[in-house]
């Protein structure tokens, strides 16, 4: 194989409803405090969060947020002009069974 070539797993994913799910569908105050207290360190109850991802241009916004460099309001001026990613974090290994792993393909 090609060495620049990588393989792009792919999977499915069957949440179980028994599980413990946070959902952000928006970037909103909870999500940023979420952020925040995750970025702190601070350990939740959750085996999946889904919602926003803080991406690098994002976390340079919280990261000046808890510094003090801007305020909260000055954060979500900065902030609703991104786009984040989608994302599905699992926390926990209950979580991860959720994933069937179904294919790879090679990507450049």
């Amino acid at each position: 194989m090609n060495e620049d070539r990588r393989k792009a797993k792919q999977y499915e994913v069957r949440l179980n409803s028994n599980l413990r799910i946070k959902e952000f569908k928006d970037l909103t105050d909870d999500w940023l405090d979420f952020i925040i207290d995750c970025r702190s360190g601070k350990a939740h109850e959750y085996d999946v969060v889904i919602g926003a991802m803080a991406n690098d241009q994002i976390y340079n916004y919280v990261s000046d947020y808890m510094d003090g460099t801007i305020t909260r309001e000055q954060f979500w001026i900065l902030a609703k002009f991104k786009y984040p990613t989608h994302q599905i974090n699992f926390c926990t290994k209950e979580a991860l069974k959720c994933l069937e792993y179904r294919e790879f393909e090679e990507v450049l």
